[in-house]
């Protein structure tokens, strides 16, 4: 949901299999591969198995930021107030809190907390875990840096009993009700000093939270396994076990899909979700979510951070707000996601909030500043600005010197991939010297927050990547302030009037003037153009719906199933009258020739793939 968007591991494998697949081979290779990578059948048990080819990064709240991460805790874990499903609101009992209320000025906060919920290994839960999870959180001698904006204006948080918790804060708190912060243990996390916390500690399984699930089990690049908490106090889940499985490739998971391996799966391929979608048990949505994708620019500003090695025009706005007129987002849509997305214009999603309290700003049509693709526009940008071809060599120029900028895809991402050879044309043609990769996430991940000693040292031009975010507009609003550089922000970039607009809409209770400043925040954003942003990406669910009932659908139905951070699809879906066995049929006969070939590809994998070069994301 928050964090980055993250499509899976590598091509290694893909291109190890090409010449398997031209000999016929990718059922039985395709069977094999998954099932090798599948934890055993439970003998007598509901299983539900999810297909991703998003790898969890970590799963340790302060470390993790991979979206399949989250997705882990929203079911391992519980908030203090959760989200229905039906609309994603807010109210009480969904999460651990079963009413509150308010100070006439909006800055003393009381919660009642149920006293029917536990921790998964039998302790009791009440207000004091509650309490200490926010104070290890705001802790004056080492505030958490993965979730400190949410904490903007708390200023103490005490339990007066054991169902009672009390926040104050110095302002009135306008995203109280929307602070995605898993309740966290104190028997457990009490032990734990909060440098390690965020730095070094793997939460390793089993996990013990409180929620519906509790993860037991995980092999990285393969799978996670939770089992059912039968004493999950909202009641228990339909099934007994919910396994992810992670792919090394859509086409693998596609093809899963269709032989009943998993029960559903999460960003399946474009080019074969059609017909997957009209496969005779399976059944296809394409969800609006909360999130974007952008063209990101390195913005470090050089006396602040000398040891960045972005190029020196990204840190002019003249020279990236030049750049948006040579992107066509129309063409990106069409050709990069084939049509499972909707342009974009700024960081707040157009299209999932109701009209009464629509978060997002649209540029004025008309407007002769509205960005629009016309590269001719865009080379006027760019003389205007300075930056002209002295020599005729048809390369713009910085002080002399070509500008050359490197530009990185994904590659776990086709649709990265795709943007990154359409964005290489279109800056080619106006006269930049484009330097285009394609590498992995932990890569890409370890240059946006490289260091040299101790100095934090950027060391990328641009990048194509994407973000999810909250119901709430805050944690996506957050990504961009100054106090997110080396935390969540990526393009460190820093700007005065986007931070005090960041505070000023928190203690905004009013929701139309708080809507008011959310909207003057993106206009900050879209004429300094630290991003821009690309598309609103679907997401493309597929789901067995015949054999296995229960599916909930998020946000009035225009949302996902389960890949929402929201539990009720876990809790209800179950099995059908259809089906008859809930082991993974990736076990399959597989002729000898193919387990031979298996051999080769999975030696290849061996050689070819790379892990995450820190150690403290290493689940």
């Amino acid at each position: 949901m928050r964090g980055k968007w993250r499509l899976g591991h590598g091509r290694a494998l893909v291109i190890a299999m090409a010449g398997l697949l031209a000999a016929g081979l990718v059922w039985g290779l395709g069977s094999a591969l998954a099932g090798s990578e599948s934890p055993s059948p439970a003998a007598g048990k509901t299983v539900l198995h999810l297909g991703w080819t998003n790898d969890p990064d970590n799963l340790n709240p302060f470390i993790g930021y991979e979206s399949s991460s989250y997705e882990i805790w929203a079911i391992n874990y519980e908030l203090l107030v959760g989200f229905r499903a039906s609309d994603m609101a807010n109210v009480p009992g969904v999460g651990l809190a079963t009413k509150w209320e308010t100070s006439p000025d909006g800055k003393v906060w009381t919660f009642t907390i149920t006293d029917k919920s536990k921790w998964q290994d039998g302790q009791p839960l009440t207000a004091r875990d509650v309490a200490f999870t926010y104070n290890y959180v705001i802790n004056p001698a080492h505030p958490m840096s993965m979730f400190i904006d949410y904490m903007k204006f708390i200023t103490k948080v005490e339990a007066t009993d054991d169902t009672h918790v009390v926040f104050t804060c110095s302002k009135p708190k306008a995203n109280m009700l929307g602070l995605w912060i898993p309740i966290l243990p104190e028997h457990i996390w009490s032990k734990i000093k909060p440098a390690d916390a965020e730095k070094s500690f793997k939460n390793p399984p089993p996990i013990i939270g409180s929620g519906p699930f509790q993860t037991v089990e995980v092999k990285k690049g393969a799978f996670v396994r939770l089992v059912a908490n039968k004493d999950y106090w909202r009641g228990a889940p339909k099934v007994d076990e919910v396994i992810y499985q992670t792919y090394e490739n859509q086409d693998t998971m596609a093809q899963d899909l269709k032989t009943g391996a998993i029960q559903s799966g999460w960003n399946v391929p474009s080019a074969q979700f059609p017909t997957l979608d009209k496969g005779p048990d399976l059944t296809g949505i394409r969800a609006v979510t909360i999130g974007f994708d952008e063209l990101g620019f390195n913005c470090a500003d050089k006396k602040l951070y000398p040891k960045s090695t972005g190029h020196p025009v990204l840190t002019d706005p003249a020279f990236r707000s030049a750049l948006q007129w040579a992107v066509d987002k129309a063409k990106i849509v069409s050709i990069g996601y084939n049509g499972n997305a909707a342009p974009a214009d700024t960081i707040v999603t157009r299209g999932y909030y109701s009209k009464a309290a629509d978060y997002h700003w649209t540029p004025p049509v008309g407007d002769p500043n509205t960005y629009a693709f016309d590269l001719e526009k865009a080379k006027a940008a760019l003389d205007a600005a300075g930056y002209k071809d002295t020599n005729g060599n048809g390369i713009r120029e910085y002080k002399g010197k070509d500008i050359k900028l490197r530009l990185y895809a994904r590659s776990e991402s086709p649709e990265s991939q795709n943007c990154g050879k359409l964005l290489t044309g279109w800056f080619e043609s106006i006269g930049l010297d484009i330097n285009y990769q394609v590498i992995d996430d932990g890569a890409l991940g370890d240059k946006q927050y490289n260091y040299d000693g101790s100095q934090y040292a950027p060391d990328f031009d641009m990048f194509i990547w994407g973000w999810g975010g909250d119901v709430d507009p805050n944690f996506i609003l957050s990504i961009l302030t100054t106090n997110s550089i080396e935390a969540w922000s990526d393009s460190v970039w820093s700007n005065a009037e986007y931070d005090k607009l960041f505070l000023e809409q928190q203690s905004t209770i009013d929701v139309q003037k708080r809507i008011e400043l959310v909207k003057q925040m993106q206009q900050v954003v879209y004429k300094e153009s630290p991003y821009i942003p690309l598309v609103y990406p679907l997401d493309l669910e597929v789901a067995d719906t015949t054999n296995w009932t229960g599916w909930v659908r998020a946000n009035q139905n225009k949302g996902a199933w389960w890949y929402n951070t929201q539990p009720d699809t876990y809790m209800a879906v179950q099995k059908g009258a259809a089906v008859v066995s809930t082991t993974s049929s990736n076990t399959g006969v597989i002729v000898a020739v193919v387990v031979a070939a298996l051999v080769i590809v999975l030696a290849a994998v061996l050689l070819l793939r790379r892990r995450r070069g820190r150690s403290e994301v290493e689940a």
